[in-house]
C-alpha cells in the first residue's frame, strides 16, 4: 500500500465543521480550521498513532472489493455503474491534492454493517478545502455527523487523511486519538477532471466503505 513511513506519532486536534447530507446546498463561510499536532521527528515524518486505523488503511483493497461485492449483490449494481470512475477502485490519476476553495460534496455508503443497505447514496452539501502552512484541511460544513482532518501527501496519486468526527451540537471534534471511536482514516485521490474522492476504509457504523465526492463549487 506504500503507507511504511513509521516515523512520528501524529495527533489531531479537531476542525470546526459540517453539512447536512440529506439538505440541498447551502452557501456558508467555511469554518476556523485548528489542529494541534504533537511535534514531528527531524526529518518531518508523520505517522498514524492508532494501529487499528493504520490496519484499516493497510486493507483498503479489501474494503472496495467486499463492499462493492456486496452492494452488486443486493441489486445495486446499475446504481454502481451510473457512478463512473467514482466507484471504480484503481483510476486514481495525477496531482491528487484538490486545489482550496468550496466543493459541492457527497457521500456514497458501500457495503453494510448490521442491517443497513448495501448502498446508499446522499444528496449534495458543501465541504472546505484549505491551505494550512504546507499542508491542506477538510472539512464538512454543518451536519449531525461532520468529519475534519489533515491531507498528508504520500506520492503524486494519492494523498492520506487523519482527522476526527464532530456529532451533534459539538462545537469540534475530539482530538485524533483521544477517542479511537471518533477517529478517521482514509486516502484522497483525482478520479477525472475537477472530480476527486475521499474513501473511507471500513468506517466504525453503517457500511463497509465510505466514499466522498468533491466537485469544485461554482458561482
Amino acid at each position: 500500500m506504500g503507507w511504511g513511513h513509521s516515523r512520528a506519532i501524529l495527533l489531531l486536534a479537531g476542525l470546526v465543521a459540517g453539512c447536512a447530507l440529506t439538505a440541498e446546498p447551502e452557501t456558508v463561510a467555511p469554518p476556523a480550521a485548528v489542529v494541534d499536532e504533537a511535534p514531528a521527528e527531524e526529518d518531518g515524518g508523520k505517522e498514524i498513532s492508532s494501529t487499528e486505523d493504520h490496519d484499516r488503511l493497510a486493507r483498503l483493497d479489501t474494503a472496495w472489493t467486499a463492499a462493492l461485492s456486496e452492494a452488486r449483490d443486493k441489486g445495486f449494481a446499475e446504481e454502481i455503474e451510473n457512478e463512473g470512475a467514482l466507484l471504480e477502485p484503481d483510476v486514481a490519476l495525477p496531482r491528487a491534492a484538490p486545489p482550496p476553495g468550496s466543493y459541492h460534496c457527497r457521500v456514497i455508503k458501500l457495503g453494510s454493517q448490521g442491517k443497513n443497505p448495501a448502498f446508499v447514496a446522499y444528496k449534495p452539501f458543501f465541504c472546505h478545502v484549505a491551505a494550512e502552512g504546507e499542508l491542506l484541511t477538510i472539512v464538512k460544513q454543518t451536519g449531525s455527523q461532520r468529519p475534519a482532518g489533515r491531507l498528508y501527501p504520500e506520492n503524486d496519486e494519492r494523498m492520506i487523511f487523519l482527522g476526527t468526527l464532530a456529532l451533534g451540537n459539538e462545537d469540534e471534534p475530539l482530538a485524533y486519538g483521544e477517542d479511537p471511536e471518533r477517529d478517521m482514516v482514509g486516502v484522497m485521490e483525482r478520479v477525472a477532471p475537477f472530480r476527486y474522492r475521499l474513501v473511507v476504509p471500513w468506517p466504525r457504523i453503517e457500511s463497509k466503505l465510505d466514499v466522498f465526492e468533491l466537485v469544485p463549487a461554482t458561482e
